[in-house]
């Protein structure tokens, strides 16, 4: 792979300023790769694959001088792409107008109940609409500010498809406090929480734990479990218990359970991938249950199709409890699940 820009030194990712362009030369490494998987990984780590399917639907990445149209296109060697980067966005995010779901609020954090589509922070194809953005509309002059600036402290995220509660710091104090409490997990403090997934078929044990280490799945985009000795392995930690059998002792039709997990370690898409590596994928879930998507087809309707029109991974955190930065009282936040999760729960349960 060769890189050069065509009025400009090389330049890559974040570096890029408006009407720069990149030409990347396809290797024979790139022979039969979709185009945005290709792309991303010779642009990453800070472009994302989707960031690469946006740059494509704006008609940014061409090849052989002509605008590619779709995302999927095969590589072939020996091809260049050329790639114009859009003029950077700001980066201070702004406040807007989103409706929050908010269990509580004091001076020094606020608890939400995220719902699914909703990304937590801006970033790469999402500098807006984010919960981030709702915050700062939301709390106005109450934020006194995280590091000297006028923003919400993100001290834990959930995916943007994955609903449930949420704590976020308003002032510097409850940002430190609720940071310490996060990344040590409640080994040595007063954290929990607690998440609800259905997925496919049903553990062979009522609870167990799920000890695999995470890295970079070879898309560089997804995770995977990987050797504990690579350099990008993480060390992660997931405990399920069953809480429902559906489809139990029979052959009909496909079974499934709904699991609590609760984090040891909380690392990106931890519990889908855990879940994933035991054979019991959730369900829904674009990234890690592809494999699965069949098994609707082992439904009776309306089941059926109600798993086949469910767009994202069954996953819901239900539980947050924590000790409060100021008054030291512990709090506890539950969120029932969302109505397209409870409803798919409800026909698994007609089973």
């Amino acid at each position: 792979m060769s890189a050069h820009n065509e009025e400009a030194p090389n330049l890559i990712g974040d570096e890029l300023t408006e009407r720069e362009a990149v030409v990347l030369e396809a290797g024979a490494d790139a022979a039969g790769q979709r185009l945005d998987q290709w792309l991303a990984a010779q642009l990453g780590p800070d472009i994302s694959r989707s960031r690469v399917q946006a740059l494509i639907r704006q008609g940014a990445v061409s090849i052989g001088g002509k605008p590619v149209e779709e995302a999927k296109r095969k590589m072939a060697v020996g091809e260049h792409v050329s790639v114009v980067m859009p003029e950077p966005e700001p980066a201070e995010p702004q406040g807007e107008a989103i409706p929050l779901d908010i269990l509580y609020e004091d001076d020094e954090l606020i608890v939400i109940n995220k719902p699914a589509g909703l990304v937590v922070h801006p970033g790469a194809g999402n500098w807006t609409g984010t919960l981030v953005n709702a915050l700062i509309h939301h709390c106005g002059d109450s934020l006194s500010g995280i590091g000297g600036v006028r923003r919400p402290g993100i001290v834990h995220r959930l995916d943007k498809e994955t609903s449930g509660v949420m704590v976020v710091a308003k002032t510097d104090r409850a940002h430190k406090a609720l940071s310490e409490a996060f990344a040590d997990h409640g080994r040595t403090g007063d954290l929990e929480r607690a998440y609800l997934a259905l997925v496919w078929g049903i553990p062979q044990r009522p609870s167990g734990t799920v000890d695999a280490a995470l890295g970079r799945a070879a898309d560089r985009v997804r995770r995977a479990v990987v050797p504990e000795e690579r350099d990008d392995a993480r060390h992660a930690v997931t405990h399920f218990s069953v809480v429902e059998r559906f489809g139990e002792g029979q052959k009909a039709f496909a079974a499934a359970s709904l699991v609590e997990c609760r984090l040891e370690t909380g690392r990106t898409h931890q519990i889908r991938v855990h879940m994933a590596h035991i054979g019991h994928p959730v369900i829904g879930d674009p990234d890690y249950g592809q494999a699965f998507r069949t098994k609707a087809n082992r439904l009776p309707e309306p089941l059926k199709s109600k798993v086949t029109a469910f767009s994202r991974q069954a996953l819901h955190a239900w539980l947050l409890e924590f000790r409060h930065p100021a008054t030291h009282l512990t709090m506890r936040f539950e969120a029932p699940m969302p109505k397209d999760m409870e409803e798919l729960v409800g026909g698994f349960r007609k089973l």
